[in-house]
């Protein structure tokens, strides 16, 4: 995961800055659990792709950058580690937010790909959520996009934590 020793990048965007964007995000993320508003299946999981890897440059698996569950997988009633993957592998691959692709760019779409909401991309930065409605699952995505987004400006102007 977000090894660039090939390009000799050293990318600001790093998993320190996505653990970062996820702790910031966590209180939000946690409380929303157990909103049944939000959803029942009170979990979920992250991913975030590594903004710096564009599709077609490695393998899925090393674009991503973390990816974190909420709570432990063994209260899961599904798969969401595998939700989130699939739509953050899709939104990464077509560069539009996977609620919007059934609307706007169903051309984009391939055989098995999934159908559901919850990954967006924000200037290049996706992130996929599962395991709350598909309309919470983007907007979560997109507080985390926009932590990220946030870390990395506090590291690029070297304000100290």
């Amino acid at each position: 995961m977000g090894d660039h020793a090939e390009t000799g990048c050293l990318p600001l965007a790093n998993a320190d800055c996505a653990r970062r964007a996820l702790e910031l995000a966590l209180p939000m993320l946690t409380a929303s659990l157990e909103d049944k508003a939000v959803g029942e299946s009170h979990c979920m999981h992250i991913v975030i792709m590594d903004p710096t890897r564009p599709y077609g440059s490695g393998t899925f698996e090393s674009a991503i950058l973390h990816e974190h569950s909420l709570p432990s997988r063994d209260r899961w009633d599904a798969d969401y580690a595998h939700y989130a993957r699939e739509k953050a592998r899709l939104t990464w691959r077509t560069q539009v937010d996977s609620g919007q692709l059934m609307d706007r760019a169903p051309h984009l779409l391939c055989v098995g790909d999934t159908v559901l909401a919850g990954a967006i991309v924000l200037d290049g930065i996706v992130v996929a959520v599962s395991g709350a409605n598909g309309w919470y699952d983007e907007a979560f995505a997109r507080c985390v996009a926009s932590l990220l987004r946030a870390v990395v400006r506090e590291r690029l102007h070297g304000v100290p934590r």
